[in-house]
């Protein structure tokens, strides 16, 4: 029985037409190719799980490729395609630079640089995570990097590029990879999907693209742990269990308690998270994309066509969807420090639900304003000045303008 291989590797690019949400950079280093202008160092930048390391493998394959195509595609078929992809070619050395990050690693490559290449056109060295290298080990490269051989090439890959000098940067083709949009994130799930002949609704899909946060490579790996979880048809239901979320229904729950002002519903809440075990800065991260996917319905922005989210959606209004979203991003900073994380739960859930019961403040100040002038269009004549004095007199004024607005605005003043 052959190993398992994890979908992130089985399906990692082979081509750079295969490569998701980086077409300007692949256009730049196919094109460097195809006219022969290639750079001795290349800098990749960009979060996890965007492509860093796989367009450096496959700018590698292809500057050394035998027979590349009419396209300058690498072919995958020649010994040194074959030796890249499996990681042990002589003139591709792959060198990770958290393990290997001292001057003396740095001195045993420069004493390698000088060797022509054996199979291929170039001596190519990867470093990965270049930005954990020393200080000593960036100025022994340095040198080498200004003026290297002109058989050898340098193909960096990092996360945290304000980590390298700038001596180092000056000297590189920098690259910065795009966090991948949700929407292709989706399409290359749904053609993983057609290939392992996996049913799966589009809604869990557009789940897995939400959590991954534009990593592609995040989403293969939560999409692996789904399909060991369920075998049949995926609902959004099983993902969302699979992937240690609450049911959305508790969502739901909340907006439904709002507009009845129960709010013994936070407690339910907060129970439930608790006693399920859920890390409480997650659950409310999902409650802050609850509320945004609200937002953006009542603004006509969202392409979650979900009844449910349609018609939770009617009982808010957009400032109470501002309004909710302020106090959660305040509050989930506020959670992590607070000494009873189950009670600051809970303060927060009932202030959601309160929310409901409060007139906007631009509203209050609209009404008040139209009530001035409705009062300066009447004439009211204030009440003859009281004889103890001009104190007297203000306070008379204002307790008439204040019934007048009370009367008008139906009692609201009191209820906010």
């Amino acid at each position: 029985m052959s190993e398992y291989q994890v979908l992130a590797r089985k399906y990692r690019p082979k081509f750079f037409r295969d490569v998701v949400g980086q077409e300007v950079i692949v256009t730049t280093l196919v094109n460097a190719i195809k006219m022969e202008r290639t750079a001795h160092a290349y800098l990749f930048c960009g979060s996890r799980g965007t492509g860093k390391t796989t367009l450096a493998r496959l700018f590698a394959k292809a500057l050394n490729c035998s027979k590349l195509s009419s396209d300058f595609e690498p072919c995958n078929k020649c010994a040194s395609c074959k030796e890249v992809s499996t990681g042990n070619a002589i003139d591709v050395l792959e060198i990770d630079g958290a393990s290997h990050r001292g001057i003396e690693d740095m001195r045993q490559i420069i004493e390698t640089i000088g060797y022509v290449p054996s199979l291929g056109k170039y001596k190519i060295y990867l470093i990965d995570e270049v930005h954990m290298l020393t200080k000593e080990a960036f100025n022994a490269l340095l040198k080498t990097l200004e003026e290297p051989p002109g058989k050898v090439k340098f193909l960096f890959a990092t996360t945290e590029p304000h980590k390298i000098p700038a001596t180092i940067l000056s000297r590189c083709q920098r690259f910065n990879l795009n966090r991948i949009s949700s929407e292709k994130i989706e399409k290359k799930l749904i053609a993983i999907a057609k290939d392992l002949a996996i049913t799966i609704v589009p809604e869990a899909l557009s789940l897995i693209a939400k959590l991954s946060e534009g990593s592609l490579r995040d989403a293969e790996s939560l999409f692996d742990q789904l399909l060991a979880f369920q075998e049949s048809e995926i609902t959004l239901d099983d993902a969302s269990e699979a992937l240690g979320m609450m049911p959305r229904k508790i969502f739901f729950a909340l907006d439904e308690a709002g507009g009845k002002s129960d709010l013994s519903v936070a407690f339910k809440i907060a129970d439930e998270v608790f006693s399920s075990g859920r890390n409480l800065a997650y659950f409310v991260e999902e409650l802050i994309f609850h509320f945004r996917t609200l937002l953006t319905h009542k603004m006509g922005l969202s392409k979650n066509s979900d009844p449910a989210y349609a018609k939770s959606a009617k009982n808010y209004t957009e400032q109470h969807c501002l309004d909710i979203l302020e106090l959660l991003t305040e509050g989930q900073s506020q959670i992590k420090f607070a000494p009873s994380q189950r009670i600051a739960l809970e303060m927060l859930l009932l202030r959601i639900l309160r929310s409901r019961q409060k007139i906007p403040l631009e509203l209050l100040v609209q009404k008040l304003t139209e009530l001035e002038k409705r009062l300066e269009s009447k004439k009211t004549s204030p009440p003859p000045a009281a004889p103890q004095g001009n104190q007297a007199s203000q306070q008379s004024k204002y307790d008439t303008v204040m019934q007048f607005a009370s009367k008008e605005l139906g009692g609201s003043l009191k209820k906010g």
